[in-house]
This record gives C-alpha cells, structure tokens and sequence, in this order.
C-alpha cells in the first residue's frame, strides 16, 4: 500500500499479518477505494445547509461543520506542525467543537486517540506515553487532569484548548484567523485512522487500532442493515465518542446517512428524555442500565418522535425490553459489539427481535461458538467468535494472541447459539461461576431478580465457599419505596426458585446504594469480588 502517512509510529507496532485476523468483503458496501480519507466521506456529502449537530448551543450545518474542521485541520498543519501519522488527543464531552476537532485530525491525515473527560491523570498519562502523543486539543472545562498527565509524560509538545460549544476559548480565538478551505490528506483506506483504548476493567488499557475504512464498515454493516436509517433522521446516544459505540451512534452513522447528532453533554436519564422531546430525536442509543431508569420519567416526556432505540454495552434483561416495550411500543434493537470490532456485530431489529437474545451476525460478519479446544460448533454453548470487515488489532500488545485464534476474534464471552441462529448472551467467560458442578450464569439469575418490582439495579458473582466451591452473591440496588431486610433478601431468593432453577439462587443478598461501573457505564463485577 502507499501510505500517507509520514509518522509510521503507529503502523510499525500492528501485530504482525500471522496475529491479525481474518478479514470479511462480503457485502459490496464495504469495497471501499483505494484512497480513502473517513472525515471526507461523513461531510462531504449532504447539502451544506442540513443541519449536522444540535445542541443547547445551537445548530451547526454541514457547511459548518466542513468549515469548522477543515480551520482546524489548516491550523493543526500550518501552525502546530502536524504530519500525517501523529496521534492527536482529544478530551471533552460530545459537542460541535470535539466533532469538528475529530474531523480534522483525520482530514490532516493525523490518528485521533480520543479520551473521555472523566478519566483522571493516572488513566491519561500511560495513554499519552504509549501512544507518544504530541498534540491535543481539549475541552479548557476538563483541562486540569490533562495538565498533570502532560507533565508527567513530557510528551505534549501542541496543546489547543477550547470551551466546550459556547465559544470564547483559545482554539475559537485563533480560528478566527485560520483561512477556510482545506484539502483533505489522501489517505490510504489502510492507514490508520484510530487508536481506542478500551475502558478496561482490570490491568493495562488495551489500544486498538482501526483504520479509514473501519470507521466506515459499521455504518455500512450494522446500521445500515440493522437499523436501516433515513436521511434526517437525527440521533442521541449517552456514550462519548472515546467510546466506540457512542462514535458510532453518536458521530459516524447521523453523517454517514446524512442525519443530525443531537449532543447532551451531561447525558443521564432525565438529560436524555429531555433532549429527545426539545429535538425531535429519532434514534436513541443507549445502556441497559439508563432504559431501566428513564421508565419511570417516561409520562413526563414527549417522546413521539422516537422510532428507533439500541442498547449496547452490556446484557439488556428482557424485562427492561419488554417493560420499555409496554411504555413506548418500541422494542430496543440489542446488540454486542467490542472496541476491538470497532462497533456491534451481533444485532436484531423489528420482527426478527427475540426478547433476551442478542440476536444474529450482523450481514457482513460470521459468528460462531467455540468448544474447549476451540473448535465451531453448529450450536450449543461455547466461547463467542466472530469474523468480518473490522476486527482486532492491539496496538504494541502481546495480547493480541490471546484474542484472535485462528483467523476468529474470540470476545471473551459466552454464548449459547440456538438452531435458528440467534445468540443468547450466558456471561463473561472468565465470569461463569461454577457451584457444587453446576455451570451457572450471572446474568440468567440477575434477570431473575430484575423481574421482582423491589429491584432497582442489581448484579451477581461468585464468591468462595467451602462446601460449593463457589456460591452465587447477589448485589441489589432497592427500588424507591423498598428498604432493606432480611425479609426482602428471603423474598428475593424464593423469587428467583420460582422463576429458573433452584440450584442457581443467591445463597447471600447484599443491598447497596451503587453498584461499581466503568466510566462507559460496563458493570465492573471486578470490584464487586475484590
């Protein structure tokens, strides 16, 4: 290939081809050119005065935003010495700005490491010196953190502050200045475009590389097929764009399809419904979690608008589909994706939705269940593995090895694949508790439990016991209304005896205020046993 790239840092520590996976060109969709730059490709379509981005702050057009990004770009060339190959961090919550900063990056033929702004200098510093990053731009809101960070690694030699989409900060300042225009780098559609540093749960955060056309290939697989978006159509999702998903949900399909993101920048439940009935949103994204905890705030919104909702980033319990469904006459489309996969490959939507199951490969990837020894199976139980237009590559990692067996992403989950091919999601595989020789899933007995009206939120792990070997805990948060008891923890366990085996109740119920999450909102079950 004829790379662009001038900076090959990035490009020179890929796993080698022997540890990459298996590559999938199926659908015609995703026979991308040769030179190919994604920035280009999301704007440079719809009609400049379409609205691109709404928020609090305003709208911004498609001509806007063009603009916007090809000043940045301009200024990160000419004034701060950017060629193409270097990392660029971006830090800030979701927002016309941080877009536009996304776009330019790219345009300017750079790789974005985009870093969610509550991540505090103990979490930015190892991102920062592994990567060798050397420019910036962050949000002046969320600039502290950053600032010790960059001491520590001495790295940060271009920083660009701005402030959030209100105007008035430096980087706004000196665009002022900038010229407009700005010819995009002409990118290999095999260069590197990102670098998404997975969330993590324990140990060193994972860098996973993707590339031009990876940032495309999920707008053209899953939401294409999937949720089968129309122009204008105008999207909200709670995950920042550091968060693949929300770069997905948020940022690459409403311009991939010629919609509007809708931003929130503090988006919780309230925050979200909020901005669904102000803008018009027809296509919310977001956790399981946060559909549990909108249902009672529904009556006060007006949510007529909504036409399309997805759920990602952790096992959706029927009962929240079914009591979302009973609310709004929407069934949520579920889905699976991995930072490693760049976004869901296992999805269902409409009359192909079968409440508790993920659902099936999204067209353009392969998926299968593994055996102990990692052979596919027809159906049954086993590791999820999945092939297709994207996958992974971990950047200067040795754990590549551990995720990619033979030319197959192997998750790290467990699924059961039924004999129609739908897959139902049984638990993380190194989450599988195993009491007295029963192989017992996490999440089967918390949707037991989310089926009782006294739980709110509730989680489940396996605890040492001397006579099981292991022995199932559960974790609950209270409903409004319910308090604490002995009684509560008895109702709960018969509860659970009367809705899936005996065997699998919690023999131990612990209340408590929270329970342990990511900064994306993933459960950290980690803690919980820690």
């Amino acid at each position: 290939m004829r790379s662009a790239h001038v900076d090959c840092f990035a490009r020179d520590r890929l796993p080698p081809p022997e540890l990459q996976p298996e590559f999938l060109f199926d659908l015609p969709e995703l026979h991308y050119p040769e030179r190919l730059n994604a920035a280009s490709a999301l704007v440079d379509g719809p009609p400049a005065d379409a609205p691109a981005l709404i928020n609090h702050a305003g709208t911004w057009t498609y001509g806007a935003m063009r603009d916007l990004s090809d000043r940045i770009a301009r200024l990160l060339v000419e004034e701060e010495g950017l060629v193409p190959g270097n990392r660029v961090l971006l830090r800030g919550p979701n927002g016309a700005i941080l877009f536009a900063a996304w776009l330019g990056v790219l345009k300017a033929g750079g790789i974005v490491v985009a870093t969610m702004p509550i991540l505090r200098p103990r979490e930015i510093a190892p991102v920062v010196a592994r990567a060798r990053i050397h420019h910036a731009i962050v949000d002046d809101r969320h600039l502290a953190d950053f600032l010790t960070a960059a001491d520590e690694t001495g790295l940060i030699r271009s920083l660009l502050t701005y402030h959030g989409d209100a105007g008035g900060g430096a980087m706004e300042r000196r665009l002022e200045g900038v010229a407009g225009g700005f010819a995009a780098v002409d990118t290999h559609r095999d260069d590197v475009a990102l670098i998404a540093f997975t969330s993590g749960t324990t140990g060193r955060p994972k860098g996973c590389v993707h590339y031009h056309r990876d940032v495309l290939a999920p707008a053209d697989s899953f939401a294409r097929h999937v949720l089968k978006p129309e122009p204008g159509g105008r999207w909200l999702c709670s995950a920042p764009i550091a968060f693949t998903f929300g770069l997905g949900m948020q940022l690459i399909f409403p311009w991939r399809f010629g919609g509007a993101a809708v931003t929130v920048e503090q988006p919780g439940p309230k925050s979200l419904l909020e901005a669904v009935a102000k803008h018009e949103v027809t296509i919310l994204a977001t956790a399981p979690t946060a559909y549990k905890a909108m249902l009672p705030m529904l009556g006060e919104h007006d949510l007529t608008s909504l036409a399309t909702c997805v759920s990602a980033g952790e096992h959706l319990p029927a009962a929240t589909w079914h009591a979302w469904r009973d609310a709004t006459g929407l069934g949520i489309v579920d889905g699976i994706g991995a930072t490693e996969m760049m976004h869901i490959f296992i999805s269902a939507s409409g009359d192909d939705i079968r409440p508790g199951a993920t659902g099936k490969a999204v067209p353009g990837y392969r998926a299968c269940v593994l055996d102990g020894v990692g052979r596919p199976l027809p159906h049954g139980i086993g590791r999820l593995a999945v092939k297709g237009p994207t996958g992974c590559r971990y950047f200067d990692d040795e754990r590549q090895r551990d995720y990619v067996r033979d030319g197959w992403n192997v998750t790290g989950d467990t699924f059961r694949q039924d004999e129609e091919g739908y897959f139902r999601y049984v638990a993380r595989s190194d989450d599988m508790i195993v009491s007295a020789g029963y192989n017992i899933g996490a999440p089967e007995v918390e949707n037991a439990l989310h089926l009782h009206a006294a739980v709110a939120e509730c989680a489940v792990i396996g605890v040492s016991c001397p006579e099981r070997g292991q022995k199932v805990k559960a974790f609950i948060v209270l409903a409004a209304g319910h308090s604490a008891s002995p009684e509560l923890a008895q109702a709960l366990q018969d509860h659970v005896k009367a809705a899936i085996a005996p065997y699998k109740y919690p023999r131990e119920v612990e209340f408590v205020d929270a329970l342990p999450r990511t900064a994306t909102g993933k459960l950290q079950r980690f803690a919980l046993k820690s």
